[in-house]
């Protein structure tokens, strides 16, 4: 019995290491800019519609503009790095602004189910394009790239 007593008393006079102290401080600070950047989603200057348009509306557009469905969710992280890396670019905020009607849709809104329905999304991101009587002129599922975003736009083109 004594033995296990000087043992567990040797065990607490142990300084721990400096190594595992800094490794694990900086794997601490690491880990949390990591998160901050998964999330970290900068203002860009799409006129995103505001309100969520009925799907009457959608499918009977009165406009010669496409619109541009991009189905997301607060808790995405690839979505966060779309709006980081696709929607907050110069180039693709002009060419949005000018040939689409942009609408950005929280898949986790209640407001949303009857269009998240109807175009069977079941992960986001997805961006679809769509024309001025609602029908799916592109489509993408997943995270996809600048360069893939304006071949989407530009095979959509009216």
């Amino acid at each position: 019995m004594n033995k296990v007593d000087i043992s567990s008393q040797n065990f607490a006079k142990k300084k721990s290491n400096p190594f595992w102290k800094f490794f694990w401080l900086a794997f601490l600070v690491i880990s949390l800019a990591y998160a901050w950047y998964s999330f970290y989603a900068p203002s860009n200057k799409v006129n995103w519609v505001d309100n969520i348009t009925p799907m009457e509306e959608l499918t009977n557009n009165s406009s010669n503009k496409n619109t541009l469905l991009f189905f997301t969710g607060k808790w995405c992280s690839p979505c966060q790095i779309m709006k980081r890396e696709v929607f907050a670019d110069k180039e693709v905020e002009k060419i949005i602004n000018s040939k689409v009607t942009s609408i950005m849709i929280d898949i986790d809104n209640p407001n949303t189910s009857e269009i998240v329905k109807y175009y069977k999304v079941g992960a986001t991101p997805t961006t679809i394009i769509v024309d001025s009587k609602g029908e799916v002129l592109d489509y993408a599922v997943g995270k996809i790239s600048k360069k893939k975003f304006l071949e989407m736009l530009s095979n959509s083109e009216t």
